[in-house]
């Protein structure tokens, strides 16, 4: 589940580790003191100690950016490394275009069909986007339910959903 400044999240070790891969996503952070100040600006104090242990736990590593510099990152939900939107965009066109069946938007929420058992792949696929206008995504057997911050985000999240899932949307490898 995306995070955003205006969330609300409760002190435990799983919404901290989820703020831990939302940070590393957005931003390139090279330090465990540089993550620790980021945590503080967001209201979660952690010792050395427990940040140290919740990166183990999250199988972080170390990368080098486009310009270089060794970074964090994490597998995110889809398996994927949180900092590589543009691999994200590509597994999310991929899942679309081979499990989306469906979409049906009531109002600020969206209800997308897949194949049988599909449903949470897509939905850790969409997760992995981080696109603002989604608050979260549920997701069942067959059946995710998208629920973004507003009627236009929700027209817009559907849009480009449905234009992955067209044939030749996926960028050749």
């Amino acid at each position: 589940m995306h995070m955003s400044a205006a969330s609300a999240f409760p002190s435990t070790k799983s919404a901290r580790h989820e703020m831990i891969r939302d940070l590393l996503a957005s931003e390139s952070i090279g330090s465990q003191e540089g993550l620790r100040a980021r945590l503080a600006e967001r209201g979660v104090d952690v010792t050395q100690t427990t940040l140290s242990r919740d990166l183990m736990d999250l199988r972080a590593t170390k990368i080098r950016n486009a310009s270089g510099a060794l970074i964090y990152t994490v597998p995110d939900h889809d398996g994927g490394l949180t900092h590589d939107a543009e691999a994200a965009n590509v597994r999310l066109a991929r899942w679309c275009q081979l499990l989306l069946v469906t979409s049906v938007k009531v109002g600020s929420q969206l209800v997308l069909r897949t194949q049988v058992g599909a449903a949470n792949l897509l939905a850790s696929s969409i997760d992995a986007v981080r696109r603002d206008e989604i608050a979260g995504t549920i997701a069942g057997d067959d059946t995710i339910l998208v629920i973004c911050r507003s009627e236009q985000g929700a027209a817009s999240v559907e849009r480009s959903l449905l234009a992955l899932a067209e044939p030749g949307a996926l960028p050749e490898n």
